[in-house]
C-alpha cells in the first residue's frame, strides 16, 4: 500500500538526502534551491513511502485546483530510488490520483525530467501517464551534444571560432552575476518585453549555495564584459541556463569563443553539454536563427515535455 506524506519543512533532511541518492534527482530539487522562490508558490510536495520507507518524491506547487511539477522549475516529475520498477510506478499513480481527488484537485501538471538527466534509465512515469491517458500538451527543443558522438562543427563556426581567438578575449570564471544579470535583462527586455527568471540577487544566493552546480564564465575585452553563460552542473549534463552577449562581444565573435571553451571543458567531464531551449509558446514557435546557431557546434535535438492529466 502506497502512502502519501505533504512535504513539511521537518522533512528537509529526508528529502535532501533522498535526492542525493535517486537514479534522477538535480540539485535544482534539493530545497535550498527549490525553497529560494517559495513566496511565489503554494508548495505541495510530495513524499511516497511504502512500509513506511521513502519511495519517490514529488515536487510540486498549487494553484487553485492544479497541481504542477515544479512551477518554479524548468522540470520535474517524479524522483525514485535505482530500484524503481515498473509496477511500484503504477501503484504510486493510482495512490496520487486518490491524493488529488481527496484534496479536490482535478488537473496534474507534469513537467517531464529529459532522459539525459537520468543517472539511471528513469522512465517509468512516462508509461504511467500513458497508462492515464496523460495528454502532451509541451514540447520544447533543446540542443544537446553528447561526448564522443559530437558531430563536427559548420565551416562558418569554425571561421568565427578561429576569428574570436585571435581578437585576445580573456575568458575566466567569475562571481560577478549582478553586471551579467542587468546584461541579460537589458536584452530579454528589448527584444522580448520580459525579465529573466532569476534577479541578480538570486543568481548570487543560488551560486553560493550550490558553488559546484552554478558557475558563471565571462569573456572579456581590455577588462570589460562582453559576453557570458551561467552553466548548471549535475551529474550528466552541463546545461546552458542563461547567456548574454553585448553588440562588442557579437562583433568579437564573443559567444563562439567561450561556447567553444566550454564545450572543450565539459565535454572531458560530462555525458551531455545541453545548449538549452530555442522554443516559445508551449513549444509552437521555434527561433530558427537560434536553434540553427546551436546546431552549428555539433548538437541535435532533445525534447522537454509537459503533461496534462485530469484526475
Amino acid at each position: 500500500m502506497i502512502e502519501i506524506e505533504r512535504y513539511a519543512a521537518t522533512h528537509k533532511k529526508l528529502w535532501d538526502d533522498f535526492i542525493n541518492h535517486s537514479k534522477n534527482g538535480l540539485f535544482m530539487f534539493l530545497r535550498d534551491y527549490m525553497d529560494y522562490h517559495k513566496d511565489r508558490f503554494q508548495d505541495h510536495s510530495l513524499i511516497f513511502k511504502k512500509r513506511n520507507r521513502p519511495l519517490a518524491l514529488l515536487p510540486a506547487n498549487q494553484v487553485d485546483g492544479t497541481m504542477v511539477s515544479h512551477g518554479g522549475l524548468t522540470f520535474g516529475g517524479l524522483i525514485t530510488t535505482p530500484q524503481m520498477e515498473t509496477n511500484t510506478m503504477l501503484e504510486i499513480f493510482e495512490a496520487l490520483k486518490e491524493y488529488l481527488k481527496s484534496n479536490d484537485i482535478k488537473v496534474l501538471i507534469y513537467k517531464a525530467i529529459p532522459h539525459i538527466y537520468h543517472i539511471y534509465p528513469a522512465e517509468e512515469d512516462l508509461y504511467a501517464l500513458f497508462i492515464n491517458h496523460a495528454r502532451l500538451v509541451r514540447r520544447e527543443i533543446s540542443t544537446t551534444i553528447e561526448k564522443n558522438r559530437r558531430l563536427p562543427c559548420s565551416r562558418g563556426r569554425k571561421r568565427d571560432i578561429q576569428f574570436a581567438k585571435k581578437v585576445n578575449l580573456v575568458l575566466k570564471e567569475s562571481d560577478d552575476y549582478e553586471t551579467f544579470m542587468a546584461l541579460k535583462e537589458e536584452k530579454l527586455l528589448k527584444n522580448y518585453g520580459i525579465k529573466p527568471t532569476h534577479t541578480a540577487q538570486e543568481m548570487e544566493y543560488l551560486a553560493s549555495k550550490f558553488p559546484d552546480n552554478i558557475k558563471l564564465f565571462v569573456a572579456e575585452k581590455e577588462g570589460e564584459m562582453v559576453y557570458g553563460a551561467i552553466i548548471y552542473e549535475s551529474d550528466n549534463v552541463a546545461h546552458g541556463q542563461y547567456q548574454e552577449s553585448t553588440e562588442e562581444g557579437q562583433r568579437l565573435r564573443a559567444p563562439d569563443f567561450v561556447l567553444d571553451q566550454l564545450l572543450h571543458k565539459y565535454l572531458k567531464e560530462k555525458k551531455y553539454f545541453d545548449f538549452g531551449i530555442s522554443t516559445e509558446n508551449n513549444g509552437y514557435y521555434l527561433n530558427k536563427g537560434l536553434v540553427k546557431y546551436k546546431e552549428t557546434f555539433g548538437g541535435r535535438a532533445v525534447v522537454y515535455d509537459t503533461y496534462k492529466m485530469d484526475v
